[in-house]
């Protein structure tokens, strides 16, 4: 293998010290199946010479029994290790690989392509700063290359590279780079992408990868390789807010105590005035302990030991951060999750949740809505299946730091662990929050009367309030109706309550005359619907001024049941 220093040979101290000042890009390749990720990557490798002369002649060999290139050598092999990726020529499992080159070292997660990979893209995709998104110009952009870039955008990944592979197959032809550009532009408009790029390229030819290709003179751009090189990732860090999140207690002796961890965000010094959380107990930063001996700064993502000037209480979990600048402290918030288990997310089980160096109970106590990658519609559900995403509300079982994730990925992500198998079985990504019940506030005022309103319930439930009378027919068969109904209903993951006749007749309305009993079911229905269900009552004739009726007259139970449904989507309430 050669180098593009000549220090190894000369100097080899000089080497590490040169190597180790070099800043470290992580990106990922992602795309449809056989877009030519892991062929990227190999080519990626050989042409920037990191592939050892024995791991060259091996993949030689493999190519004649494995590979898909003809007598070419198929590079992909360097890194689809496993016999079954070999066997079927895809990506199975995240793949890491590491090179680099005079300017920046490089750490690449080459991930899986199929559907059913989507929670190891994810798991890949989720400690890179960049992503490159293969996509393959006979096909153009397909449904997992959007499934891929609507969650390189829900990650947060800053830089996006659109590598548009195999244009060899297609003539290099600019018209055909130029359509489908614009059909990824189309479809990504409502995304989070911020910086992305274009390059044509041919992964199994090198075209365009590690130096321009004389096949496409109308590319005025730069190759992959010095997009690589030059992107600019310092300034993606938060380096405004102090999060320490304490990994260990160092206590070697009786004369030192020092809180070690990694810096997640922000900037420290010797005498910053910090708070500790979530007990809220504050000191100053005496000094800042390394390997290397004690620093006058130290900045994210470096790893550090805190000393403090008094003796308070640390833990491990708990979070050190500028007094002058303290999150909130919250057991409730709103977050995108991504579900890697077999076993569907159910609202109200509990989970351990993971952020940061905290592990505390918790549940997913809404679900919102799932998001439809493919065409970014949001749908209701019940509960999460493998790879799906969806908009939940969490519920701690008591209070951490846990900031927006758009701010502080460090500390707005998360993992959800399964209590029995301690496997993990989602992660999400924090989207807005609400304060502990037990926060203090000293200027705490009564409230006297209710600060929800509709809109609130009805953001929290993803429905309008609403009342349904199901009339006319026998109560047995008006039963039977509403009941099917409701099963349908909360199968969307609604909130709804039938009311009857006869729950009525045996507790508020006995002995009542029936103008007196229709008024009080009225009132009950309107007081449920206040609080943002949605409520469907049973009786033989409904309020006078009712809208969503049905009436069971000619309807058997099976058309009175979708007749419901459909005047609750005309009025908009689902």
């Amino acid at each position: 293998m050669s180098h593009q220093s000549d220090l190894i040979s000369e100097d080899i101290h000089a080497y590490l010290a040169q190597h180790e000042q070099k800043e470290l890009l992580r990106l990922l390749t992602c795309g449809n199946v056989d877009d030519g990720k892991s062929t990227l990557i190999g080519r990626l490798l050989h042409d920037s010479k990191m592939i050892y002369e024995d791991q060259l002649e091996a993949i030689k060999s493999d190519s004649v029994k494995s590979g898909t290139t003809g007598e070419e050598i198929d590079l992909a092999l360097l890194v689809d290790g496993l016999q079954a990726e070999r066997e079927q020529g895809i990506t199975i499992d995240v793949a890491y690989r590491y090179f680099s080159t005079a300017k920046r070292k490089f750490i690449i997660a080459d991930t899986p392509g199929h559907e059913q990979y989507t929670r190891n893209m994810a798991t890949g995709a989720s400690t890179c700063d960049l992503a490159v998104i293969l996509i393959d110009a006979r096909h153009g952009v397909q449904t997992q290359t959007k499934r891929h870039s609507f969650i390189t955008s829900l990650l947060g990944i800053k830089h996006t590279i659109i590598a548009v592979n195999k244009m060899d197959l297609m003539d290099y032809s600019e018209e055909v780079f130029n359509n489908i550009k614009a059909d990824f532009e189309a479809f990504s408009e409502n995304l989070n992408l911020h910086d992305v790029r274009f390059v044509p390229l041919s992964a199994l030819k090198g075209d365009n990868v590690v130096n321009l290709s004389d096949q496409m003179p109308w590319y005025q751009g730069e190759p992959l390789m010095k997009l690589l090189e030059n992107v600019e990732i310092a300034a993606d860090r938060n380096m405004d807010d102090l999060r320490f999140p304490v990994q260990y207690v160092n206590r070697p002796n009786l004369d030192f105590r020092g809180y070690c961890g990694t810096l997640a965000s922000g900037v420290v010094h010797p005498g910053d005035a910090v708070t500790v959380l979530p007990s809220g107990k504050s000191s100053k930063v005496e000094s800042i302990v390394t390997f290397d001996g004690n620093l006058e700064q130290a900045f994210a993502p470096m790893s550090i030991t805190l000393t403090l000037e008094d003796e308070i209480d640390v833990s491990r979990g708990d979070m050190i951060v500028h007094s002058d600048k303290v999150p909130t402290v919250m057991d409730r918030f709103d977050a995108n999750l991504v579900w890697m288990s077999e076993a569907p997310l159910l609202p109200g089980k509990e989970y351990l949740i993971k952020i940061g160096t905290t592990t505390v109970s918790g549940h997913a106590s809404t679900l919102r809505h799932k998001i439809d990658v493919n065409t970014m519609e949001h749908h209701p559900g019940s509960e999460l299946e493998l790879n799906e995403i969806a908009l939940c509300e969490m519920s701690l079982d008591r209070a951490v730091v846990a900031d927006n994730y758009s701010d502080h990925q460090g500390t707005g992500a998360f993992i959800i662990v399964d209590r029995l198998t301690n496997l993990t079985v989602g992660a999400g990504m924090i989207q807005s929050g609400t304060a502990s019940a037990n926060d203090s506030d000293d200027n705490v005022e009564l409230i006297n009367q209710s600060v929800i309103n509709g809109a609130d319930r009805a953001r929290r439930f993803g429905q309008k309030a609403a009342k349904l009378f199901i009339t006319e027919g026998s109560e047995e068969q008006r039963n039977a109706v509403a009941y099917s109904l409701e099963n349908q209903l909360f199968k969307q993951g609604r909130a709804v309550k039938v009311i009857t006749d006869a729950e009525l007749s045996q507790t508020i309305n006995n002995g009542l005359d029936d103008d007196r009993a229709l008024a009080n079911l009225d009132a009950i229905a309107d007081l449920m619907s206040a609080a943002g269900l949605i409520v469907i009552c049973t009786t033989a004739i409904a309020p006078s001024g009712t809208s969503n009726v049905v009436v069971l007259q000619d309807q058997d139970l099976q058309s009175a049941a979708a007749t419901g449904l459909n005047l609750l989507k005309e009025s908009g309430i689902i």
